[in-house]
């Protein structure tokens, strides 16, 4: 982890509605190349914050800044190729692992990011213990644990600056689970990405040592 905020939040207010405020006035930085793990009380709102920082939520009082430019200045498109969430239940499509990787650079904000060939996709299975998947596989035909990489694997390949873990192992195994929060340090630790997990089960750190933000009573803190 470097010196440098790579995400500030600013005086965050989030209301649900006039009897439900989650957040409340939120100020906090981010470090470059943090693990953070997410804690706090079932209904804290600590899914939100993610959903915030993808925007997939927005405040409804403050600002989010993102390498100090303002969420608001910036396209969601583009802010979404920097910052990826990856859902609780794995979203793939009807077709082949194949088709499934080149999704996103079929999308027209995409067109101009140059598209990886089979030698790299194959790589990228194999780094991710996938290398008894072929590219011609159907997607749907994966176990969960497997379909969960393959949708990280998508979103790498567009070279996201920081991934958003919402509850990625909630519908895997053990062994599938550890897997993938092994990816998710290996992310971090050897490709100097921005990891922010929220995760139902006790989390047992291998190569880094994780930062908690504690979500709870319309805060967020940082434990140091």
């Amino acid at each position: 982890m470097n010196n440098h905020t790579i995400i500030r939040l600013e005086n965050i207010d989030f209301v649900y509605s006039e009897c439900t405020t989650l957040f409340n006035n939120v100020s906090c930085d981010l470090m470059e190349g943090g693990f953070y793990v997410v804690r706090g009380p079932s209904g804290s709102g600590k899914s939100t914050l993610l959903r915030l920082l993808n925007r997939l939520e927005n405040p409804s009082r403050g600002e989010i800044y993102f390498q100090d430019r303002s969420f608001s200045s910036i396209p969601v498109h583009e802010l979404r190729r920097q910052i990826l969430y990856i859902q609780q239940t794995p979203v793939v499509t009807d077709g082949s692992v194949k088709d499934n990787l080149l999704l996103p650079f079929s999308f027209k904000n995409n067109k101009n990011l140059a598209l990886p060939d089979d030698d790299q996709l194959k790589k990228m299975l194999d780094d991710f213990s996938l290398d008894q998947v072929s590219l011609e596989k159907q997607a749907r035909n994966l176990s969960v644990g497997q379909q969960q990489r393959l949708c990280l694997i998508r979103g790498l390949l567009l070279s996201p600056s920081m991934i958003l873990f919402d509850e990625p192992t909630s519908a895997l195994d053990d062994e599938s689970s550890r897997i993938v929060e092994l990816m998710a340090e290996t992310l971090c630790h050897e490709k100097g990405k921005t990891i922010i997990m929220v995760s139902h089960r006790e989390f047992v750190p291998r190569l880094v040592k994780p930062i908690i933000i504690d979500v709870r009573e319309g805060g967020v803190c940082i434990l140091p």
